[in-house]
């Protein structure tokens, strides 16, 4: 569903990570975990400092509303338009009555509308897929000549048309033959979502909820690769075909929400994964109806899918998180979904000294790697850092990649020790569709 807000930029903190302060007390929804002996007024002197930062930054006051934008304005214009004597479904209508518009508007009309508002059919939830890639690629053609103009403006400083020129490299890579992408957005700093594999023939679609500091630029790495949402996806379709190879897959890299900025207080609340949660839904209501489907959410990306978690579709099985700082939830139970929850970090990732807490609205919460959560904890072998679990040849991606294609094997399940035991039992291995123990 098209967003019809206008975005907005929070102040950005100096600070050495995207969390706030990093005490190592382990708090959950106001309640000091078992085994803990940290007094509560060090963590309220903690929150104290915060909310004194954030009125000092002016994050509490106000925000700041951009002009309109591309997308915007389009939409204003959709509201009145009219094809074939009809008028189109609104831009948050329920995916059935965009498809059902479509399937009686005919290719031809379906394809001038498209033209004709690109930014809106391209992201517009149960609009047929190659249509929505046909619309997105002729408003990522728009948006680059606008950045390709912004390049040699005079009036711009010398970092202005840098960034512009970034943009427009960035683009022109979006507009190759071989993409396929699911949703655009050039407003801000740019939302984009891609598919890897044949959405209209996949038996289990995984969809790949990224982090903070994600967007148009950091959608996709030349180094690092795989650290970045595009190169994800495409590491964990091809492992997923390699490990389960009967089974048709596809993977979407959804950076269709407006992550937080890496060094934003906004990274420490659940504003933007409450919108991007919403948007999420509307995404898994317009995929093709015949696909199971997985989420893998990394880093702030699985407070997106936590806060989403009560109201999945039925037909999303598995909900894998990696590097996470919480789900806003105290346990697996309370996420209140019917899909298998697995968790995975690295030894080495940083995200372990954030404190799990949720107060008002800091915090995410319980540990998803703790026992206290119940997730079903995977091995992280071959996993280094924060952004390192889909690293092809690691066993980390190994162990996500079976549980994208509806696979789950014992032998991927964090080994014993540290409380390990206290865990769910992985399962033995179970064919897409099957009942796990």
């Amino acid at each position: 569903m098209p967003h019809r807000g206008t975005y907005y930029r929070p102040t950005v903190l100096s600070s050495s990570s995207w969390w706030p302060f990093r005490p190592s007390h382990q708090l959950a929804r106001g309640r000091l975990l078992p085994g803990t002996a940290h007094p509560v007024r060090r963590v309220l002197l903690a929150l104290v400092v915060v909310l004194v930062v954030l009125a000092t930054a002016g994050w509490l006051a106000s925000t700041r509303q951009d002009a309109p934008n591309p997308l915007a304005i389009q939409l204003s214009e959709w509201a009145h338009a009219e094809v074939a004597g009809r008028r189109p479904p609104s831009a948050d209508a329920p995916p059935a009555e965009v498809a059902a518009f479509f399937a009686d508007l005919g290719t031809a009309r379906s394809e001038r509308l498209a033209e004709r508002f690109p930014l809106v059919v391209g992201n517009l939830s149960g609009a047929p897929v190659p249509l929505r890639y046909q619309a997105n690629r002729r408003a990522i053609e728009d948006a680059r000549a606008v950045e390709l103009r912004r390049a040699e403006d005079a009036r711009l400083s010398p970092e202005g048309q840098g960034d512009a020129a970034r943009r427009a490299h960035r683009l022109a890579s979006l507009l190759r033959a071989d993409r396929q992408i699911l949703a655009f957005d050039p407003t801000g700093p740019g939302r984009v979502a891609e598919v890897f594999g044949d959405l209209t023939t996949a038996d289990r679609i995984s969809l790949l909820v990224p982090g903070v500091d994600t967007d148009l630029i950091t959608f996709e790495r030349t180094e690092g690769r795989y650290t970045a949402p595009a190169g994800m996806a495409q590491a964990l379709l091809a492992e997923e075909r390699a490990q389960a190879p009967g089974i048709a897959a596809a993977t979407i890299a959804w950076a269709d929400y407006d992550a937080p900025p890496g060094l934003a207080m906004s990274a420490a609340t659940a504003g933007r994964a409450e919108r991007g949660a919403a948007r999420l839904l509307d995404t898994l209501a317009g995929l093709p109806s015949d696909a199971e489907l997985a989420l893998f959410c990394h880093s702030y990306g699985s407070v997106v899918c936590g806060v989403a978690a009560d109201e999945l579709p039925s037909r999303v099985t598995d909900i894998a998180v990696t590097g996470s700082p919480g789900m806003r939830a105290d346990s697996v139970a309370d996420l209140g979904t019917s899909a298998r929850v697995w968790a995975m970090r690295a030894a080495d990732d940083w995200v372990a000294d954030l404190p799990h807490l949720s107060i008002g609205p800091l915090g995410h919460g319980t540990d998803p790697v703790s026992p206290a959560f119940g997730a079903r904890r995977l091995s992280d072998e071959g996993a280094h850092g924060h952004d390192g679990y889909y690293q092809p040849g690691a066993h980390s991606l190994r162990a996500l990649a079976l549980v994208g294609a509806g696979v789950n094997a014992a032998t991927d399940c964090a080994p014993g020790g540290d409380g390990c035991a206290a865990f769910t039992t992985c399962p033995e291995p179970v064919h897409a569709g099957g009942q796990t123990s």
